[in-house]
């Protein structure tokens, strides 16, 4: 188990990081909230949970310990794989999974690409024992970290299309999210989420 990795930046994707340890460079899986506090050569801590595969060893990175937590937790429901449970927590925070849970919100869980009405039933029911209720990871609140520069749009546009949008959606869906230009830093994972509140609805 490889519970964290601590290193430098070398470079950024729209789904992976890559971090450098002892001259070897890893590449994380993350989710646009966590990528967006990264910054290509700036020093990084990112808890890790390590998916090992027959073909494949895939590190998934986090910004805390809870996000970590919950995307272990989100596996043990039926159909859910480290796939779907990152897209889960790119649309929401491990609290509000615990309160979508908590009280079958299945709407908001099935903003979620890839989860549908059936899916998320069984989601709740398997998880409403498991995942506990918000807050209870010692407070922590996981999840988003806030952009400090512009760009933001590349980056919601490329989550939007690696959670299974098309170019055209992912286009409307970033210009219907656009916020005003007051001068202050966008938070990627909140207007990730508000453009995949906008999406679901149409």
């Amino acid at each position: 188990m490889i519970a964290s990795v601590r290193g430098s930046v070398t470079a950024l994707a729209p789904d992976a990081a890559v971090v450098e340890i002892g001259g070897i460079g890893l590449q994380v899986q993350c989710t646009p909230g966590t990528l967006a506090g990264l910054r290509v050569g700036e020093t990084a801590k990112l808890s890790t949970a390590l998916v090992v595969r027959e073909d494949s060893l895939t590190l998934y990175g986090f910004a805390s310990d809870d996000e970590r937590a919950v995307f272990e937790l989100l596996q043990t429901a039926t159909g859910v794989g480290p796939r779907l449970a990152q897209a889960m927590l790119a649309v929401h925070s491990p609290d509000a999974l615990r309160r979508i849970v908590s009280t079958d919100d299945l709407a908001a869980l099935c903003q979620v690409p890839g989860i549908g009405r059936k899916g998320g039933q069984r989601i709740v029911l398997e998880l409403r024992d498991r995942l506990g209720p918000a807050g209870s990871f010692g407070g922590a609140s996981g999840g988003g970290a806030t952009s400090t520069g512009g760009g933001w749009q590349p980056q919601v546009h490329a989550a939007l299309l690696g959670l299974g949008w098309s170019t055209r959606e992912a286009d409307e869906a970033v210009i219907a999210v656009t916020p005003p230009d007051d001068g202050g830093a966008p938070d990627v994972a909140v207007l990730l989420r508000a453009a995949l509140q906008t999406l679901s609805r149409g």
